[in-house]
């Protein structure tokens, strides 16, 4: 399948990345070791992460029209799920790369964005591959296969030796997981007549961590998208997110919370349960893959923090979102919103604010960053 055409004229293309390094590169808000640098971002995943790869797509999973983006720059809705950046910007910007993360099927895309990362994320996706056909977006299998064009073009850009010295020092990240949780399991009886609830998670996690055969000395790649698959086209720095308390997620508890709009109990369970296997996969592939460093990230605490305590951090409602009445609306539903978004831990009933988005990647990054770089046997 072809995602993305660019045509590559050499000599303008190297001259336009060499531009670009002179433009983009910026005070970096993380601290890197000195003679360490991460050259590039790049994202798969869902909603959360998505910068308009969804944007024409057949699916009502997109959000290119206002209220979405009302304080991005200019006020422009781009297909990015929250009021302005979501986490994938907020990485490359934190980074020192580039302010924002291009969506890879951007039809302004130009070939030097190419060479500092973009993003393959599509809204509605999950590990489970059914949730992406029910929501009719680019699967993870579909983002992988965009990954593997994405490298071709690089090379024709860069060379074969620096594409290799791109994705081995590049830092990557999957985030996905609550559409599998919301509107695979719990929103349908297609899974839920067959799993109980650890099973499902262990489908998650099977999903995203295949068999790896060796075969006179070359990897065979089984399965859809896995970590392993990430690793085998040269990846090396893999964040990998885990669900967030999704039983909190506004949404969650108008329709599962009661008459008092409590947090469901059984959701966020369901989230622990999957993170503790997730991570423990996680652990497992890294100790058995040579210079792998695949990381997991927890985004469970620190928002169940935030959305008890929202003046601790900085904000006033946790409960509702800022769009519409804030209890149930996300994408075409949303049609106005608050005048007071910055206090506001949610922009629609799914979705965090660009403020919500920055403490937490924050976080993530001032914890682990040691994490990605640091080279076994020493970490």
């Amino acid at each position: 399948m072809q995602f993305f055409g660019l045509e590559l004229f050499p000599f303008l293309v190297l001259l336009g990345v060499s531009l670009s390094f002179l433009v983009c590169i910026g005070e970096s808000a993380i601290e890197l070791p000195e003679n360490d640098t991460i050259p590039a971002v790049f994202v798969f995943g869902d909603s959360i992460v998505d910068t308009g790869n969804n944007n024409n797509l057949n699916t009502i999973f997109k959000v290119n029209y206002p209220p979405y983006g009302q304080d991005f720059m200019g006020g422009k809705p781009t297909g990015r799920f929250s009021n302005g950046k979501v986490p994938s910007d907020i990485i490359a910007e934190e980074l020192g790369i580039k302010p924002l993360l291009p969506a890879y099927l951007d039809p302004s895309l130009q070939a030097q964005d190419l060479v500092t990362g973009v993003n393959f994320a599509s809204g509605g996706a999950g590990y489970d591959p059914l949730t992406s056909d029910l929501a009719s977006v680019l699967s993870l299998s579909d983002q992988l296969e965009m990954f593997r064009e994405y490298i071709m073009k690089l090379k024709g850009i860069v060379g074969e030796e620096r594409t290799s010295q791109i994705l081995r020092n590049s830092l990557v990240t999957v985030v996905t997981g609550s559409n599998d949780v919301t509107n695979t399991y719990f929103g349908s009886p297609l899974r839920k007549s067959i799993y109980d609830v650890p099973s499902y998670a262990d489908l998650m996690v099977s999903s995203a961590s295949s068999f790896v055969q060796y075969s006179k000395g070359n990897i065979n790649l089984i399965s859809c998208i896995t970590f392993k698959d990430l690793y085998g086209l040269g990846l090396r720095r893999i964040g990998v997110f885990g669900l967030p308390p999704i039983g909190c997620l506004p949404s969650q508890r108008t329709l599962k919370g009661g008459v008092t709009r409590k947090c469901v109990d059984s959701y966020n369970q369901m989230c622990q349960l999957f993170n503790k296997k997730l991570s423990n996969e996680l652990n497992l592939i890294s100790s058995r893959l040579p210079e792998a460093r695949m990381i997991y990230l927890d985004i469970y605490n620190l928002p169940l923090d935030v959305i008890h305590n929202p003046e601790k951090y900085g904000f006033g409602i946790s409960n509702i979102g800022c769009c519409g009445t804030g209890t149930i609306e996300v994408a075409f539903l949303c049609k106005c919103t608050c005048s007071n978004v910055s206090e506001y831990v949610f922009w629609d009933s799914f979705h965090l604010t660009e403020k919500a988005y920055r403490l937490l990647v924050h976080q993530i990054l001032e914890q682990h960053m040691k994490d990605f770089i640091c080279e076994k046997p020493f970490c």
